[in-house]
C-alpha cells in the first residue's frame, strides 16, 4: 500500500496484519481522490474506521488542512501512528483510538466542522453505516460545513440507503467488489 499523490506520493504505508482490516485499494483511493481533487486543498477531512489511515493520509498528502482519524482496533491504531511518524507529520491531524462515535461527539462538542467525511466500516457491520450516517445527518448543523460531502465505502452487493435524514445520496461509484456512495445535504426544506 502506498500514497497515490501529493507531497508524500509513492511513500509506502504500513497496514495491520491479518484479515480484520480491509484496506481501501490503491485503485479505489486514486479514483476517490480524482473525484475529490478540487475539494481537498485546505479541507478538514474525517477518516472514520480508518484502518491504516491511508485515506486520511492521502488527503493530507494532497493538501487537506487537517484530518481526524477514528479507529479502535489496536493493530490499526499502531499502523496509523507508525505511518504518520514515518511521514514526519508534526501536526494537522488527531487520532481517536476509542470509537468513531467518540470522535464525532467530540467534534460536535468542540465545534469542529468537516468538509469531507469518509467512512469505511467493516462491510458486514450494516448498523455502523446506519448509525454513523444518521448521526452525521442529525448533527449536520454543527458538524458539516456548507457544501460538505460524505463518502461511504461499502460492498457493491450491499447497497446503502438513498438517504439518512437530510443526507441524500448523489452518486454511486462501483469498482470491483467495492462501491462508494456519495452523500450531500439536501437543499430541500420541508414546508
Amino acid at each position: 500500500m502506498r500514497v497515490i499523490g501529493g507531497k508524500f506520493r509513492s511513500r509506502v504505508l504500513q497496514s495491520p496484519r491479518g484479515l480484520a482490516t480491509r484496506p481501501t485499494s490503491d485503485r479505489l483511493r486514486e479514483t476517490l481522490f480524482n473525484i475529490l481533487a478540487l475539494r481537498i486543498e485546505g479541507a478538514r477531512f474525517v477518516d472514520l474506521y480508518a484502518g491504516s489511515g491511508a485515506v486520511g493520509i492521502e488527503a493530507l498528502s494532497r493538501g487537506a488542512q487537517f484530518c481526524w482519524f477514528a479507529e479502535k482496533a489496536p493493530a490499526a491504531v499502531t499502523a496509523i501512528r507508525t505511518n504518520v511518524a514515518a511521514l514526519r507529520l508534526q501536526g494537522g491531524y488527531a487520532i481517536e483510538d476509542r470509537s468513531t462515535g467518540r470522535l464525532l461527539h467530540g467534534m460536535v462538542k468542540n465545534l469542529h466542522v468537516a468538509d469531507i467525511v469518509f467512512l469505511d466500516p467493516p462491510y458486514e457491520a450494516a448498523e455502523d453505516y446506519s448509525t454513523t450516517l444518521s448521526f452525521l445527518a442529525q448533527n449536520q448543523a454543527t458538524l458539516l460545513a456548507e457544501g460538505a460531502v460524505v463518502i461511504a465505502e461499502h460492498s457493491r452487493k450491499k447497497p446503502l440507503s438513498e438517504s439518512y435524514g437530510n443526507l441524500v445520496r448523489t452518486r454511486v461509484l462501483e469498482q470491483g467488489d467495492a462501491a462508494l456512495s456519495f452523500y450531500s445535504l439536501s437543499s430541500l426544506s420541508s414546508s
